[in-house]
């Protein structure tokens, strides 16, 4: 892939234009990173770039971006520019092509405003991107307010860029972003779910939490959380504190790789406590009371909010609903104990219910007991295919209805069990309970 760019800036150099690295590829290279792609910045026009890679895609024409794709890979071209006001805390009104110097200033934090030649060797810094690399340091270029008010979206990407790269804020630029919070509100849900999602997957993920909660933003964005503050737990199964200290501690207690449905119920799976807080005079205690219903319905409402998609809401709102049944699987029938490791949210459930209890009382007994089942199933499927099926029901002259439902149900709680192993026995004590139940009514039919 690098390759291929180094040939693509040959290309417009040969062809008379400056041509360089911009941006993110130029800081990972800096870092010994791989970068994940290559963006070229040129003084070529659009047109001019066409007609070098003709084939290529004008992608964004009002901001001089064109799309070239070599061997497979696609590189985005962008012509040097400044951009004019931005009334909208988003998009420039107007941009002018301009020079590699006037274009890196107006780009966010300095450690992305650098370029380099790839044919000369030449790192091309305006803006102190390297200084700030060295020192680890996250810093507006220019005046901090101003690059946050130019895109509001850039102050979550800040806290992206201190959470993945692991930098400091600079306090300048910190200070702005903490008055310009509220602004964030202005930027639409599913540009402000994209920053987030980045922070969430990152196995940095608790300073992202931390950044969001101190800046103000968690404030605008998911008020809900800083409302588990001060919401005290029963000591004797939560020492650890409130239901905010409880949620953080199991956010970091999380693996590095992990689905994004997961991080999200955890951040929910005790949303409703505050709703559903109550002392229990009798006994002294206090109690959440259907917290994880109350809880689903505000997860599955926040992540609307931000524009989920339903696969993921459905996958986090089980997440959420599920998770205090955990506490009952000793008790469960094994019939219905298959049925709850079987469906495809459960391997996300069990890590949910490990940072729970490691994240509160340490007890992880039913987490344990689940794990010996695992190994205890995995000879076979936990809910193979039926050993009865509605034809068989049909078959023997009943009409649809109801109540195949129920006979159906009890004949694979019976298979799951393990009390019919074979079609044959499952056909016998079908033919058998047909036959008292018609002898119950009456009916010798």
């Amino acid at each position: 892939m690098e390759e291929n760019a180094v040939q693509l800036v040959q290309a417009l150099q040969d062809a008379g234009h400056i041509a360089y690295f911009a941006g993110g590829c130029v800081r990972d290279q800096l870092r010994g990173v791989s970068p994940k792609d290559y963006d070229i910045a040129t003084s070529a026009t659009p047109d001019q770039v066409l007609e070098i890679f003709p084939r290529s895609d004008s992608i964004g024409a009002h901001f001089g971006v064109i799309l070239v794709k070599q061997k497979g890979h696609a590189y985005e071209i962008a012509t040097f520019r400044e951009d004019g006001a931005y009334s909208d805390g988003r998009r420039p009104d107007e941009v002018r092509f301009s020079d590699p110097e006037n274009d890196a200033k107006r780009r966010d934090f300095t450690v992305n405003g650098m370029f380099f030649d790839p044919v000369a060797e030449q790192l091309i810094d305006f803006v102190g991107g390297r200084e700030d690399l060295a020192t680890g340091t996250l810093r507006a270029i220019g005046e901090p307010r101003l690059r946050f008010e130019e895109d509001y979206l850039r102050m979550l990407r800040a806290i992206r860029f201190a959470t993945v790269l692991d930098y400091e804020i600079e306090s300048e630029t910190w200070n702005s972003l903490r008055e310009e919070a509220p602004s964030i509100q202005q930027i639409s849900p599913e540009r402000i779910r994209e920053e987030l999602d980045r922070i969430w997957l990152h196995p940095n993920r608790i300073r992202g939490f931390d950044l969001l909660v101190a800046s103000g933003l968690m404030q605008e964005i998911l008020p809900e959380i800083l409302d588990l503050q001060g919401v005290e737990q029963p000591p004797q199964w939560h020492p650890e504190g409130d239901v905010f200290v409880h949620t953080r501690l199991m956010l970091s207690l999380l693996p590095d790789e992990v689905s994004l449905p997961l991080v999200l119920s955890v951040l929910f799976h005790d949303i409703g406590k505050p709703a559903t807080f109550m002392m229990d005079e009798k006994e002294n205690r206090i109690r959440f009371n259907g917290h994880d219903k109350v809880g689903a319905e505000m997860a599955e409402s926040i992540l609307h909010r931000l524009r989920y998609s339903n696969a993921v809401i459905d996958a986090t709102v089980s997440g959420v609903a599920n998770h205090m049944r955990f506490i009952d699987v000793k008790q469960m029938r094994t019939s219905t104990l298959k049925r709850f490791m079987d469906r495809p949210e459960f391997p996300d459930e069990m890590e949910l219910h490990r940072v729970d209890c490691l994240g509160s009382n340490g007890n992880l007994s039913n987490y344990e007991f689940l794990e010996a089942k695992k190994e205890e199933f995995a000879a076979e499927p936990l809910v193979p295919p039926p050993l009865v099926t509605g034809r068989d029901l049909i078959d023997r002259k009943l009409k649809p209805s109801p109540e195949f439902k129920t006979i159906l149900q009890c004949a694979q709680d019976l298979q799951l069990e393990g009390e019919l192993k074979t079609r044959e026995e499952a056909l016998a004590w079908l033919d058998n309970a047909l036959s008292e139940k018609r002898a119950d009514s009456g009916d010798s039919s």
